[in-house]
């Protein structure tokens, strides 16, 4: 992957290179605002509002995985010529960071999320029971920082108020507008935060999850443990029949009514899961890891928050006693 995405920037390069030979940028006063995934383009979208003139740009709006997801040369060309841009920073899209050595626009103001979290930031975690990896390619042996930053309201909050002075520093003439916006998001973030800890700073659980695990910011705001077959990252789809049996047996433990799941999932393994407790009467319910959110979802009404609502009330079902 990584060759074919040096060739993918390589011609990008040249393209953006001929292009600024022959045609001058346009220079109509109009400014952009490039991101990388949902939470980073939902979070911009809420500073910016609807009566800005920014011109806003989500790169995975296909519905791409951050894990999964390739730029095209024209994904490289909006990046070299944006305002600013906003990404993770994390292994997935470590592909920006040469984008961005070849960027056009120098005065480009860069937020890079894992930056401005850097005290936030945990390592991927391998808990028992977890499937091996069965290749970890080119990075294996270096450290992994888990990237799901945005499954933290908490981590949130501070990326947005990041991302209000990006904005706010190429538009001060809106500054105002920005401000009130970020400041009324960010007591809607705040507000949904203190539902997650009046359901479980004194009701703490353990999560069971049939796939990969990529809350794990979640449980560390809300003191929740959990078990799962993969690690947020992992590029596995079949788990072991010790994995399996091994998450079948946590269930039965705990006594755990449900065995989760990420969106898109077959439930193929949360099916296994179930099949070998004592009772086979768990019920599966999906949770939204925000990764892999697409124009039609955001068409129809899909944001940040939105989301993670549902997946609140999802926990309350489960768990409010």
């Amino acid at each position: 992957m990584l060759k074919k995405i040096i060739a993918i920037l390589g011609s990008a390069v040249l393209t953006a290179s001929l292009y600024s030979c022959s045609t001058p940028a346009a220079d109509n006063g109009s400014l952009s605002v490039v991101c990388t995934v949902f939470p980073c383009y939902d979070w911009a979208k809420q500073v910016i509002g609807d009566t800005s003139d920014i011109e806003l740009t989500y790169l995975l709006s296909n519905g791409s995985d951050i894990h999964s997801f390739q730029p095209t040369a024209d994904d490289i060309i909006k990046i070299s010529d944006c305002d600013v841009f906003i990404y993770v920073g994390g292994e997935s899209d470590a592909w920006a960071d040469k984008a961005l050595e070849n960027a056009r626009n120098k005065d480009m103001t860069v937020v890079r999320l894992m930056d401005v979290l850097s005290e936030q930031i945990v390592e991927e975690e391998h808990k028992e029971g977890m499937a091996e990896e069965h290749s970890h390619g080119e990075h294996e042996g270096n450290t992994e920082y888990d990237e799901h930053i945005w499954l933290s309201l908490s981590n949130a909050e501070k990326c947005v108020s990041e991302i209000w002075k990006a904005v706010k520093s190429v538009d001060e003439e809106n500054s105002a507008l920005y401000t009130n916006n970020a400041k009324q998001y960010i007591d809607e973030i705040k507000s949904l935060d203190s539902d997650f800890h009046a359901l479980f700073d004194d009701n703490p659980q353990t999560l069971i999850f049939g796939d990969r695990f990529p809350f794990r910011y979640m449980t560390e705001d809300y003191g929740l443990d959990y078990y799962a077959a993969f690690t947020g990252c992992s590029a596995e789809t079949e788990a072991s029949f010790e994995t399996v049996t091994f998450l079948a047996e946590k269930a039965d433990e705990l006594n755990a009514p449900t065995i989760f799941t990420i969106e898109n999932s077959d439930c193929t393994i949360a099916d296994a899961v179930i099949a070998n407790t004592k009772t086979r009467s768990q019920n599966i319910k999906v949770l939204d890891s925000i990764q892999s959110v697409n124009k039609k979802q955001i068409d129809e009404g899909a944001t940040y928050l939105t989301i993670m609502k549902e997946n609140y009330e999802i926990l309350k079902e489960v768990y409010d006693s």
